[in-house]
């Protein structure tokens, strides 16, 4: 018998509510939260702005690649960055104990939620509008997600409530992952 998956791993667009999310989740199933874009910060200790500013997005995207990889825990809600989606290996590693969960916010939402993306920290080309990444990225999370929640019109605790029900159903069908 497989081991059941005792993480929870948060992916989505930038704004799509992964930390908050996140947060509140871990307080209502009683588990352990990380940010995995605090991990890189600590990391490298430096924000990721500075890590794009200095030395480019790519090198971003190879530091979140090892972080993840670094990533060992059981019984966490974990939030990825934006970007943790372009790492397969990354994605599989977290997979391994993780249920994938992609909250799934339209571009509108998006756009009204944030209002600092040149300066966020986005693992990007200096070009790419939000449009190009949403549209380059929607296909990746779609891939790894065990579990997609709708959560443009949601409230936090509302989209919380939606994991746990639609956990509860992928543990079910999925035979105890």
């Amino acid at each position: 018998m497989t081991q059941r998956k005792t993480n929870i791993v948060l992916i989505g667009m930038p704004g799509s509510g992964k930390s908050t999310v996140g947060i509140i989740l871990a307080k209502m199933m009683a588990k352990n939260y990380v940010d995995t874009d605090v991990l890189i910060q600590l990391a490298e200790n430096r924000t990721l702005q500075d890590i794009v500013n200095s030395e480019g997005h790519m090198v971003l995207r190879d530091i979140e690649e090892r972080v993840l990889l670094g990533v060992a825990c059981r019984d966490h809600v974990i939030a990825t960055g934006g970007s943790a989606a372009y790492s397969s290996r990354a994605m599989e590693h977290l997979k391994r104990d993780g249920v994938c969960v992609f909250l799934h916010v339209d571009l509108p939402t998006l756009n009204r939620r944030i209002s600092n993306y040149e300066t966020r920290g986005l693992a990007k080309r200096p070009d790419q509008s939000f449009q190009d990444l949403f549209d380059e990225r929607l296909g990746l999370y779609r891939r790894y997600a065990d579990i997609t929640i709708s959560a443009s019109v949601l409230s936090q605790e509302a989209v919380c409530g939606e994991i746990v029900e639609k956990l509860e159903e992928y543990r079910r069908t999925a035979g105890g992952g």
